[in-house]
């Protein structure tokens, strides 16, 4: 019961982060400012921050026409989301666990 509430409280963290970032870059970007890198976000994504980031997107209207996004982000979640079922099938299913 421990893990899947420290599992579930990274992966808010990590999403709201996303959200965040994508929220300063978009502010950043309609003040001509530094922006945050597009690996950063994407590196934000793989960590879990997915859904943030893409949330994020279509909340801020961000980088919602890069192609990178646009397809990365969808492909980054359904990536996740399979290895979050293989685990909890996994780990459900090992008598060693």
């Amino acid at each position: 019961m421990e893990l899947i509430f420290l599992v579930f409280a990274y992966l808010f963290f990590i999403n709201t982060v996303g959200m965040v970032l994508m929220y300063r870059d978009k502010k950043r970007a309609i003040k001509g400012e530094w922006r945050i890198k597009e690996k950063t976000l994407f590196n934000i994504a793989l960590l879990g921050g997915s859904v943030g980031i893409l949330l994020g997107g279509k909340r801020f209207r961000h980088k919602t026409h890069h192609k990178s996004f646009k397809y990365g982000i969808p492909v980054i979640i359904t990536f996740q989301i399979a290895l979050f079922i293989f685990a909890f099938y996994f780990f459900q299913n090992n008598p060693f666990y």
